[in-house]
């Protein structure tokens, strides 16, 4: 897949101390454009797909935040907690802004398995981009299959 001029312009956005301190990338160090076909044919792969994934993590925030901070139970299998921080965060392809949160996702023996934000919600349902390996809101592949197979 070729880079586009767009995708120039939000991989500079999405390095560190652009828009977070952290950036987008982890240590991922292919081009935007492959990690994003590679995360696709994974998705394909796997047999999730996107929308239907995004569709799930709202659905989880939603119920998340009925626990106003506090850890809830989701689904008879998922905790659920969710913060907030004041202000916003301007998506990397430069088409809105999202409230800075997090939604932190953890099976009942509280082992992790997701943490993600809005902004990750939009970035998987505008822009297929799962952030790259290493960062601390990747959605990886098969944790979302697995959160779509538990429902």
């Amino acid at each position: 897949m070729k880079n586009t001029e767009a995708q120039k312009n939000a991989l500079e956005r999405m390095r560190p101390g652009h828009i977070t301190a952290q950036g987008f990338l982890g240590h991922d160090t292919r081009s935007l454009a492959d990690i994003i076909e590679a995360d696709e044919e994974e998705l394909r792969r796997l047999g999730v797909d996107p929308d239907e994934a995004a569709a799930y993590l709202e659905r989880l925030r939603d119920e998340g935040q009925k626990g106003l901070g506090e850890p809830i139970g989701v689904d008879g299998r998922w905790v659920v907690t969710t913060g907030d921080a004041r202000g916003m965060l301007p998506c990397p392809w430069s088409d809105g802004l999202y409230h800075k949160n997090s939604i932190r996702i953890q099976e009942e023996d509280g082992s992790l398995v997701l943490i993600y934000s809005d902004l990750s919600i939009h970035l998987l349902k505008a822009h297929r981009f799962l952030q790259g390996k290493g960062s601390a809101f990747r959605l990886e592949p098969a944790t979302l299959a697995k959160l779509l197979s538990a429902r």
